[in-house]
């Protein structure tokens, strides 16, 4: 049972991440029904960014983080602006393939600037553990599931109580109507994409915080982070919190309990099994919005 419980508390640790990660890409595909390939390149070089930050340029770790935050929302709105407005009205394949191109210059930087290797995130926490109950956590685990709950929460009042969360609701549900009250649609989508490169770095740091940093192991989270989405519903807020909170409890007891029976690592399987699972049975997800077509 302790054991137990020690997986579910990983799970929900990373499950929280995985959330934070996946809300950008909903927040992106809500706004402009574009799917961001490039989503966990950028949350890799934001990572990356505050590292250096940190390290090269000897600031603090924490203004290092909120630095590296606000450049990457600038970041975003530049993207949207350069990138992605030229693509409106274009075919849908032609955004993917500028989305998939992206993420290839984006890895190519990161190759370019810090190779393949591995490196630690600077330590800003004693490396004591917390026990409570049977439960260890280290310092760095609980602070980042109380980072990641603090941001969903935020971001949960930003889209219920502000004017322009009010805005990008509006536009997400009806672009045409959110035009004929008088709200800058443009202006909402590049808002959009500031929001989810933010919640992205966010997402990253405290993986890189936990863990190791590497730019395969942190490019390759907005792999894991696609499951999270679909099953949750790829147009809700809600779905992608419990999609990520879902798929982050099944990989840690997987990783616990079904691969050492099997010999075999089958932890970044399994959400894709559910991914399929949950298409047969919910096409547009747990929580997504079913598409009715008059004729």
């Amino acid at each position: 049972m302790d054991f137990l419980l020690q997986l579910l508390v990983n799970g929900l640790v990373i499950g929280s991440v995985y959330a934070l990660a996946a809300l950008g890409f909903v927040l992106i595909y809500k706004a402009s029904r574009v799917l961001n390939f490039a989503h966990g390149d950028f949350l890799a070089l934001g990572t990356f960014v505050a590292f250096a930050l940190a390290t090269s340029l000897r600031l603090p770790v924490i203004p290092s983080i909120i630095l590296t935050l606000v450049c990457f929302f600038v970041l975003g709105l530049v993207v949207e602006r350069v990138v992605l407005r030229p693509l409106i009205g274009k075919e849908v394949i032609a955004v993917i393939m500028v989305s998939v191109g992206l993420s290839s210059v984006i890895k190519g930087i990161m190759y370019l600037v810090w190779g393949p290797g591995y490196f630690l995130f600077p330590e800003f926490l004693p490396d004591v553990p917390i026990i409570i109950g049977d439960v260890y956590l280290s310092p760095m685990h609980l602070l980042g599931l109380a980072i990641s709950a603090a941001l969903l929460g935020l971001f949960s009042l930003f889209f219920k109580r502000s004017t322009l969360g009010v805005a990008m609701r509006a536009v997400a549900d009806d672009q045409q109507a959110a035009l004929s009250l008088g709200v800058s649609v443009r202006k909402i989508f590049a808002v959009s994409w500031g929001i989810a490169l933010v919640s992205a770095v966010a997402a990253g740091v405290v993986v890189g915080s936990i863990t190791s940093l590497s730019t395969e192991g942190l490019s390759a989270i907005g792999i894991l982070v696609f499951p999270a989405v679909i099953v949750g519903g790829l147009d809700s807020v809600p779905g992608a919190v419990v999609g990520g909170l879902l798929i982050g409890v099944l990989e840690n007891l997987t990783a616990g309990f079904i691969d050492p029976l099997l010999g075999v690592s089958l932890r970044s399987v399994v959400p894709f099994i559910v991914l399929v699972l949950i298409l047969m049975m919910k096409p547009y997800g747990l929580f997504g919005t079913v598409e009715i077509e008059r004729v």
